[in-house]
């Protein structure tokens, strides 16, 4: 009996284990499903009554990034498809209609009416497997696209062919409301119409609540059916563009009262910048000058005005005058024009920032005419003077040798024009010193001429080595100035006696 039940007991764990088994066997070798790719089994769509939405599917929901629908109005709903189905109506019809996106021709809208309601659905073609791998391939890239338009501090919208605003980023929106703009269809920035289908920058401004302007520079791109607009904030060029005017503006203010005719050439040598007195020395038209001409231009008027000395040769003026952009440009031209008119101009070239050139055109006639006429008076003094037969000397205040006759020099040999240095008061006592016998007036001489205090005329009597007798006389005169004079008394002499004879 207890064999019986041993050998029964083997036969129940025997066949338990191939139960086992051959369960475990069916569980690890059991086919995987493998994901295919057909028709999407959620509908999208969304019941309206009265233009509002009461009920909705749940995929529906998540394509307009939504939590819920219901409550939802009819605008609403045409502004978050009006992207992808442009062509909405403002109301929902009465009638069944279909749409149709602008990206492809297998995604359809449908709105059917409904007894008192209306249904909208949206239908699209399945994916394939090859449009899933390449959507999922794109899919980084395109996020990152999105983060990256979405984070931008630059406005971009997209318009239609009528203007209308059918999308825009954040930064858009964010300058309508700084500027007190409702976010709609219509464009806050004032854009001309496009009269062609080619890329274009626009500048525009927008007031601000505080009365103030924000400038932006706006570029425009043709894209697909419609306009690309992309804004960048350009306030700090404005202000600086308005301070370099105003900097300008200052600059022909002031130059507008100066004497001295200016001309600016920029780097490609068109006349930029000139004043009043430019015109005056010049006597160029102001409309000429106002028309920029370039540098050559403007100094071939001035030698047709006869305002410029003539050329010799005027085929090698174009070379001349690239010398003297070359010259001035290095800060190292200044040349004096001397005009048939008998006007005498000083001509300056200055370097400016960036490649310019800069001319100070000043007339000198005056200074010249007066330099002229003191040069012929110190030539005419010089003569009368040389025709003394006593010899004269004149110190400046400092005791430097300033003026001297023709008998000085023959008398004492010395020639101050000749000579390196200065000759000075103790200079020249050395040498009447030296050709004198010794007298105690030449400390006292050197004393007189370097003081500063009032002084008298004073005279002294000398003796050459020669055996001559000689008369010092010692007479302060302008400027601080001293004047020796040295008369032979010998001359003297025969000079009073010829008088006396002429008196009897």
């Amino acid at each position: 009996m207890n064999e019986i039940m041993a050998i029964g007991v083997g036969i129940g764990a025997g066949l338990a284990v191939l139960a086992g088994a051959a369960i475990l066997s069916w569980y690890v070798f059991k086919p995987k499903t493998v994901p295919t790719y057909g028709p999407v089994s959620s509908q999208i769509a969304i019941l309206f009554r009265n233009g509002i939405v009461v009920d909705s599917t749940e995929s529906a929901a998540d394509i307009l990034d939504r939590t819920f629908l219901n409550g939802v109005s009819w605008a609403e709903i045409k502004e978050d498809l009006s992207e992808q189905f442009p062509d909405l109506p403002d109301a929902l019809p009465n009638e069944t209609k279909t749409y149709f996106t602008e990206a492809d021709g297998e995604t359809t809208l449908t709105l059917t009416q409904q007894n008192d309601s209306v249904r909208l659905e949206i239908k699209s073609q399945p994916l394939s497997p090859e449009q899933a791998f390449e959507f999922r391939r794109k899919e980084s890239r395109n996020q990152r696209l999105e983060a990256a338009i979405e984070t931008s501090p630059n406005p971009i919208w997209e318009m239609d062919q009528k203007g209308a605003v059918i999308w825009h980023n954040p930064a858009y929106a964010k300058i309508c409301k700084d500027t007190g703009n409702t976010v709609g269809r219509d464009c806050p920035f004032e854009l001309a119409p496009p009269t062609t289908n080619s890329p274009r920058s626009s500048r525009v401004s927008l007031p601000c609540d505080d009365g103030s302007r924000r400038w932006y520079e706006v570029s425009s791109q043709p894209y697909n059916f419609g306009w690309m607009h992309f804004a960048c904030s350009i306030d700090n060029l404005v202000e600086a563009e308005m301070a370099q005017r105003n900097f300008v503006q200052t600059l022909t203010k002031t130059f507008a009262h100066l004497p001295i005719g200016l001309a600016v050439f920029d780097r490609e040598r068109r006349l930029v910048l000139f004043n009043p007195a430019l015109v005056d020395l010049t006597h160029l038209p102001v409309d000429f000058l106002s028309s920029k001409p370039n540098l050559l231009s403007f100094f071939d008027h001035m030698r047709e005005n006869r305002m410029m000395p003539e050329p010799k040769n005027y085929s090698s003026w174009k070379e001349k005058l690239t010398n003297v952009v070359s010259a001035a440009r290095e800060d190292r031209y200044c040349e004096t024009w001397t005009l048939p008119s008998g006007l005498t101009y000083k001509i300056t070239g200055r370097p400016h920032p960036d490649g310019a050139v800069a001319f100070l055109i000043e007339d000198i006639s005056a200074e010249i005419s007066l330099t002229r006429r003191f040069r012929s008076e110190l030539e005419l003094t010089q003569s009368v003077i040389d025709c003394f037969s006593d010899s004269v000397a004149v110190f400046s205040r400092l005791g430097v040798l300033t003026f001297s006759n023709s008998a000085y020099r023959k008398q004492w040999k010395c020639d101050p024009d000749s000579a390196f240095a200065e000759i000075t008061i103790v200079d020249a006592t050395k040498d009447w010193q030296a050709a004198c016998e010794p007298s105690p007036i030449w400390s006292e001489l050197r004393e007189f001429v370097l003081t500063l205090r009032d002084r008298s005329a004073w005279t002294a009597q000398l003796a050459l080595t020669t055996g001559e007798a000689v008369q010092c006389h010692i007479e302060p005169v302008a400027a601080g100035a001293t004047m020796v004079k040295f008369t032979i008394e010998e001359r003297a002499l025969i000079k009073e006696s010829q008088s006396e004879i002429v008196n009897s």
